[in-house]
């Protein structure tokens, strides 16, 4: 029997994530609750924003082409998962939304963390290679790949304010700016001059309180200290917080909140 994306994607008898453009059908409703139930911060948003995170879900999917690395299957209820998650950041943005991840098709979904390996050019001009354990990667204009035991895990781990799917996608949604630099696609350079005045300060701030917990046992930061290393992946950390547990976020950094607010529950974008 085909599974429900089976379905979905069924064009002349062949099933395929890279099929041409197909009208969303509706996610199960068996489906849904299930997705609702394992993921909280789904369940806790008003009636009429989960309908509308279901539609865009559909969407979502209807243009996505998913890949199981290492012989893991990608299921119906792995894909739908990852897709609400993947939308949760657009749910207010009007127009423009799903076309901020209109770039790329796949999503490469491993069984667990993956081993990256990488090298860099120090100032010497000497190259370094070294391996990075990795939850999730967003490659520019190219696909997200992510660690399935990572994003199971996103319910009970939302007390950290922690979510991998959140992270990746921020990720892509930073790159239609350009280079990733820690802002979203914008308007205007006043737009950004304007972003920036805020998020550089709470960056300086979150790396100070890093600093100061790692070398000198002060208190360490609510968010996961990774978000010190770059802008990119400060914007991307303190979103993950901002969507899946926005009053503790709020309470450490309640001028990102307003920021935030004023990008991603812009209506009229």
């Amino acid at each position: 029997m085909l599974t429900w994306l089976q379905k979905l994607f069924t064009r002349t008898g062949l099933a395929t994530f890279a099929a041409q453009l197909v009208t969303p059908r509706a996610i199960p409703e068996t489906l849904w609750q299930q997705t609702l139930q394992h993921y909280p911060f789904l369940a806790a948003l008003a009636g009429a924003d989960q309908q509308r995170l279901r539609q865009l879900s559909s969407e979502f999917l209807a243009h996505k082409e998913f890949s199981g690395a290492h012989g893991l299957v990608v299921t119906d209820e792995m894909a739908i998962a990852i897709a609400a998650q993947a939308c949760l950041p657009l749910l207010h943005l009007g127009h423009k939304g799903l076309k901020l991840y209109d770039d790329f098709k796949g999503i490469v979904v491993h069984p667990g963390a993956m081993l990256a390996r990488r090298k860099v050019l120090d100032a010497a001009g000497v190259v370094h290679h070294y391996s990075e354990v990795l939850a999730g990667e967003a490659m520019e204009r190219g696909p997200v790949t992510l660690s399935w035991q990572d994003v199971a895990a996103s319910g009970e781990l939302a007390s950290r304010g922690y979510n991998v799917v959140v992270h990746e996608f921020i990720h892509k949604i930073d790159m239609r700016g350009g280079t990733p630099n820690g802002c979203p696609p914008l308007p205007s350079r006043a737009a950004h001059a304007q972003w920036l005045a805020v998020m550089q300060p709470a960056y300086e701030a979150f790396k100070n309180q890093v600093v100061m917990a790692e070398r000198f046992g002060a208190e360490p930061p609510w968010l996961d200290a990774y978000g010190a290393t770059s802008p990119a992946e400060f914007f991307a950390v303190a979103s993950e917080a901002y969507f899946v547990n926005r009053p503790r976020f709020e309470q450490d950094f309640a001028a990102l909140a307003a920021l935030f607010d004023a990008f991603f529950r812009n209506e009229n974008a």
